[in-house]
């Protein structure tokens, strides 16, 4: 009895939720009155618009003031004490002897021969013989005559002279002169300086400063950076693809065609005959058929990833440091320095040296001279020449032709030749000559030598000390802060009715299957699913 009571209340129970429950489901923004999942016969709409959250990273720039330390050279003056050495130069005046060359100049006499070339000029006549051609021109009417060619070979003899050379060999005597060296040997007395060495001992009293080491406590503020990591993350958008097979179509490459116009017969009236002439010729383009090719193309993809990050903060940390300064401090002192000098004296003295002189003396001498003389004596000659004549021999034609025959004719000609004959005629010459003779002479003189004398003396300078000092200084630098925004985007979700309109339940006859049903529509509906079975997520997924 309690379950029959039970099915009118949780009828009423059905139909209550079923108007409310559909309608609160995504804050009113999806209806399912018409999706179609129940008891009704005709379907409804297939698919349906959620309104879903996504979250989305966006960067905002901020300002953050930080510190650094930097290093900075501070320069400080101070006086030191220095010696530096002078240098003084004195002269002192030194005697030395030289040898001075003098030059005395004399000239002499120098008798030769020479050779003078003589040439004359001879005048004779020479007889030679030229062929000369002679044409004759004749006209016949033959049928078709043509003229052949007949070589006949004759023979003459040629007279000629030739000049013969004839060598005669002469002897003569040609006097020279020959300048022979006489050697004299001489002495005379050198007076030379020779420097002696004198060393002396002395002391002298040198004044120098020593650097005594003095050491200082002292104590410097140092400010040093500290660096925190500091760990966060951000989306980062990483560019990918893949490669795709692409066909494609090209056009065929353009080739030069040479083509040869249609060519024409002529007749020709000197050879009787029709002669073909050929057409010209023409360049054409030519397109080759197309071609497919395959290629790769590139389909580029892009992904968002979340790394996780590092930054480092600086801050300044001060702190003292205790310090030993060592310096020096300049303290005079003297000291006896024993020293040697050495100085040159000069003392004269002198020796003998011998010495030779060499002197030319001219001697004459005779020789004989071979020398030969040559002369042209004409000698009469002979010689048989063959020749060849050519004469045209008419041939049988039908056409009239005109031909012409040629004879060599002898013609005596003379001609006048010059030549030129040498002979050598002796003829004696002189010629005057210079020589130096160099003697030697003493001579003395005297130079003033510098000294070089060097002595300290002490100055004073400032100079300027580098020091280096660390200071925190202040500065500003931008950086991007990540953020994360939350924002609707409207969603196309499938209904999931089949065909028969009911998904939801097995079949309409049975009481368990419809009460089913509309249970399981009220329980997606009271928890923001869709219609029927497949409910969609209702959360963003961002946290909101």
């Amino acid at each position: 009895m309690k379950k029959i009571f039970a099915l009118p209340v949780m009828a009423a129970l059905l139909s209550a939720w079923t108007g409310t429950a559909a309608h609160a489901a995504y804050s009113g923004a999806v209806s399912y009155d018409n999706c179609g999942c129940g008891v009704v016969d005709s379907c409804g709409p297939q698919s349906y618009t959620v309104m879903k959250k996504v979250s989305k990273t966006v960067y905002e720039q901020e300002t953050v003031n930080a510190t650094r330390m930097e290093s900075q050279v501070v320069y400080e003056d101070k006086v030191i004490t220095k010696n530096r050495i002078e240098t003084e130069t004195q002269y002192k005046d030194v005697s030395y002897t030289v040898n001075v060359p003098t030059y005395e100049t004399k000239t002499g006499v120098r008798n030769y021969v020479v050779r003078k070339p003589v040439y004359e000029t001879h005048t004779k006549e020479v007889p030679y013989t030229v062929q000369k051609p002679v044409y004759e021109t004749h006209q016949k009417v033959i049928n078709y005559t043509v003229m052949k060619p007949v070589y006949e070979t004759h023979e003459k003899v040629i007279n000629y002279t030739v000049r013969k050379p004839v060598q005669e060999t002469r002897t003569k005597t040609v006097n020279y002169t020959v300048m022979k060296p006489v050697h004299e040997t001489h002495s005379k007395v050198i007076n030379y300086t020779v420097m002696n060495r004198v060393v002396e001992n002395h002391e002298r009293t040198v004044n120098y400063t020593v650097m005594v080491p003095v050491t200082e406590t002292k104590e410097r503020t140092v400010t040093s950076q500290v660096t925190t990591p500091v760990n966060y993350t951000k989306t980062i958008t990483v560019n990918g693809g893949h490669w795709d097979t692409v066909t494609e179509e090209v056009a065929g490459p353009t080739v030069s065609k040479v083509v040869r116009e249609a060519g024409s017969w002529s007749y020709d009236p000197c050879t009787c005959k029709c002669v073909y002439t050929p057409g010209a010729c023409r360049t054409e383009c030519v397109q080759c058929p197309p071609k497919t090719i395959c290629k790769k193309v590139w389909v580029p993809t892009c992904e968002e990833k979340t790394i996780n990050c590092v930054k480092y903060e600086t801050s300044c940390v001060t702190k003292v440091i205790p310090y030993t300064v060592t310096k020096c401090v300049a303290e005079c002192r003297s000291k006896v320095v024993p020293y040697t000098t050495c100085k040159m004296v000069p003392e004269c003295r002198s020796k003998t040296v011998e010495y030779t002189t060499c002197r030319m003396v001219p001697e004459c001498h005779s020789k004989e001279v071979c020398y030969t003389v040559c002369s042209y004596v004409c000698e009469p000659r002979s010689k048989t020449c063959t020749y060849t004549t050519c004469k045209m021999v008419p041939e049988c034609r039908s056409k009239t032709c005109s031909y012409t025959t040629c004879k060599m004719v002898c013609e005596q000609r003379v001609k006048t030749c010059n030549y030129t004959t040498c002979r050598m005629v002796c003829e004696n010459r002189s010629q005057e000559y210079s020589y130096k003779v160099c003697h030697m002479t003493t001579e003395c003189r005297t130079k003033q030598v510098p000294v070089c004398v060097s002595k300290c003396v002490p100055y004073t300078c400032t100079v300027k000390v580098a020091k280096c000092v660390k200071v925190c200084v202040p500065y500003t630098y931008t950086r991007c802060v990540p953020r994360t925004v939350c924002e609707e985007v409207p969603v196309t979700v499938s209904c999931g009715c089949a065909s028969s309109c009911d998904p939801c339940a097995g079949s309409n006859s049975s009481s368990s299957g419809l009460f089913g049903g509309r249970l399981k529509k009220i329980g997606s509906g009271l928890l923001g699913g869709g219609c029927g079975c497949a409910a969609p997520a209702a959360s963003c997924g961002c946290g909101c």
